[in-house]
């Protein structure tokens, strides 16, 4: 858990809607470099905890019987269902629930899975939860940005969106320190995570970085949705003030570009894996799941 922070059910409240047009995607390769990392071949269950709007689980449920997610958040679940239905992927299911409520009766995995979810945790203990939830040789992955890209050198056709304006537009709004729901991050959002494996019984950690290696293009829209997808920008921050933000978040967008059009670089995709450690795999049967 973020030292000083306590979770609160507004942390992403009203940001569902914007999700799917304002985040960007991983890298388009990232699924299919996980699945021949872990030989997966459509057997054996996903759980994805922190799902959000199902971004990881649809597009990583053909390779699994069943895939589930897991949020807190009752209007990111109901997102991920109508994309589900969207995207005809009929093997995927949704609960209810906080990392920290898991196992919730929910059964074995060959995959869980956080995608830049696990910081919102208390890490230490979910990370041995999730240990106990694991078929044998099941695994452990994270997934996130590529934290420390090298500079891509390919110009970009249009302005880049301007985040650092965006970013002094809302500490003009919010103030100085980012928001989190009804708390702060004081320091910021914790990393390491494989330190916190380490300490919960796993090993061998390998580590892939999926190269995007391509220039999306956004408009005004779409970065108003990002702003608004992020917890620390999330609507209801704002109050009664929203529709004034948004005002001077569209003046700060066309000052950048007057015709209203980006581009930016796609970011690497980061994949984490970690396994149980060898020796609990190789003398000892898992541990019982505990239910909560």
């Amino acid at each position: 858990m973020i030292d000083g922070w306590q979770w609160d059910g507004t942390l992403f409240q009203g940001s569902a809607a914007y999700y799917e047009r304002g985040r960007l995607p991983y890298a388009p390769r990232f699924a299919e470099a996980l699945a021949t990392a872990l030989s997966l071949d459509g057997r054996g269950r996903l759980l994805d905890v922190g799902c959000g709007p199902g971004t990881v689980s649809l597009t990583m449920a053909r390779y699994f019987t069943e895939a589930v997610g897991v949020d807190p958040d009752e209007d990111m679940l109901a997102e991920a269902e109508q994309q589900a239905t969207r995207r005809g992927v009929a093997n995927a299911r949704w609960v209810k629930a906080r990392a920290e409520d898991l196992p919730a009766g929910l059964g074995k995995f060959r995959v869980v899975v956080f995608a830049q979810s696990f910081h919102w945790t208390d890490r230490d203990s979910v990370a041995a939860t999730v240990r106990d939830m694991l078929e044998p040789e099941g695994a452990f992955v994270h997934i996130s940005d590529h934290k420390s890209p090298p500079a891509d050198p390919t110009p970009l056709p249009l302005p880049p969106p301007p985040y650092s304006g965006i970013s002094d537009l809302v500490r003009r709004y919010l103030g100085p320190v980012r928001r989190a729901g009804q708390g702060t991050l004081v320091n910021g959002t914790p990393d390491r995570e494989d330190l916190v494996l380490e300490r919960a019984g796993f090993d061998n950690v390998q580590r892939h970085v999926v190269p995007a290696g391509k220039v999306v293009n956004r408009n005004t829209d779409d970065i108003v949705a990002w702003v608004f997808s992020r917890s620390d920008s999330a609507p209801h921050l704002f109050g009664d003030r929203l529709d004034e933000f948004e005002r001077d978040l569209h003046t700060v967008l066309q000052r950048a570009s007057p015709d209203n059009r980006f581009a930016e670089h796609l970011p690497a995709t980061e994949i984490m894996i970690c396994r149980r450690s060898t020796e609990e795999r190789e003398t000892a049967p898992s541990r019982p799941i505990r239910d909560r």
